[in-house]
């Protein structure tokens, strides 16, 4: 395993009422590449801009190779020649050339030679395919030059941790592919770095782990493998797979049989859901909670939840019961069953040890 390079324990940010961070725990290695991932408004910039000590924490303790940064002792400015920041907007200095902008902060900060200072700035921009940019001034360049032009800056520090805040969020879909090449190519360099984005395809291809961040902390943890194909949570894979959730929980035998199919529709209609797999949802409703499950269950605890992925357009079916283990779909009730079978397919039965709900039930609506 590599060296720890930066730890973070128990962080917490509030903002009066507000407490986007409540308790974050992470351990970065050198030469990890991590993308943080997850809904707005669950800190995840909060995060970057509080290692870099743009904000200040509420509670716990940020290190960074060991020294405590959030320490009121610590050095801000040897801090920032060790952590370099790209941000949405590109902050570059208007009156400076571009390479100017690059060899300002090695020069004063690293008291590079103007020489020494020149000759990388000259390497890196080559690198990013701006060479013949290097006497122009940022107005002269698109929004994705900019933000190539910041990057460079940033490395020319040659920084132990690089942490990148949506940095392509502020550019056209052209612009975004020119940045998020560059940032695959610093990435395969070996640097450290933690980025935020809403990009799935540049964390997947950019990253060696994925950070879902919601609820005020760190979600879920993974490698982009696991993070695409197969999440530990719930909100992790409604999240990634841009699904659109309806939960209809059943109670009682006397529940609200036509409130429930007023929702079903509803739902159908705000997340445009075909009518004819509108139609599907409701006779699997009917069938699976009225035909088959409430026979069974003298104190009916359902749950039918439907997940509809706009990527594909695919609607899947969960539906979990409380009782003895069994599996509905083994009803000898040939009606519900011609018209369950018609309806969907690849249903899978599990029994779940130890929870209330012990029976679930996937099935997936046939496309029509």
């Amino acid at each position: 395993m590599s060296d720890v390079l930066l730890r973070i324990e128990h962080l917490k940010k509030s903002y009066g009422r507000a407490t986007p961070l409540v308790d974050v725990n992470l351990t970065v290695y050198a030469g990890e590449r991590i993308s943080i991932i997850g809904p707005s408004g669950t800190g995840k910039s909060t995060l970057l801009r509080m290692i870099n000590r743009m904000e200040e924490a509420t509670a716990g303790k940020i290190f960074l190779e060991g020294e405590e940064i959030t320490s009121p002792a610590c050095n801000l400015a040897h801090l920032r020649q060790n952590i370099g920041m790209i941000f949405q907007s590109f902050h570059l200095f208007p009156h400076l050339t571009v390479i100017e902008n690059i060899m300002a902060a090695p020069m004063s900060l690293k008291k590079l030679s103007r020489q020494e200072a020149y000759d990388k700035a000259k390497e890196l921009l080559a690198k990013v395919g701006l060479s013949d940019r290097a006497f122009g001034y940022p107005e002269e360049l698109s929004g994705g030059q900019q933000q190539r032009v910041a990057i460079v800056r940033a490395l020319a520090m040659e920084p132990q941790l690089l942490l990148l805040d949506e940095p392509t969020s502020a550019l056209d879909p052209t612009m975004t592919r020119e940045v998020e090449a560059v940032i695959r190519k610093v990435a395969e360099s070996g640097v450290t770095m933690m980025m935020v984005t809403h990009s799935m395809e540049l964390a997947r291809r950019a990253s060696t782990r994925i950070l879902y961040m919601d609820g005020g902390g760190i979600y879920e943890d993974g490698t982009p493998r696991e993070m695409f194909s197969s999440p530990k949570r719930e909100r992790t894979r409604q999240f990634i797979h841009q699904l659109k959730v309806l939960e209809i929980r059943i109670d009682s035998p006397g529940f609200d049989f036509y409130g429930c199919n007023a929702r079903i529709e509803t739902f159908c209609h705000e997340n445009d859901i075909a009518h004819s797999t509108m139609g599907a949802l409701l006779l699997l409703f009917e069938e699976l909670c009225i035909q088959l499950l409430l026979p069974r269950l003298a104190e009916p605890d359902i749950r039918w939840t439907a997940e509809y992925s706009a990527e594909n357009e695919q609607v899947t079916l969960w539906i979990d019961y409380n009782g003895a283990p069994f599996n509905i779909m083994d009803s000898d009730n040939e009606i519900a069953m011609k018209i369950i079978h018609g309806m969907a397919e690849n249903a899978e039965y599990r029994v779940r040890e130890g929870e209330s709900m012990v029976n679930r039930l996937f099935l997936t609506v046939r496309k029509r």
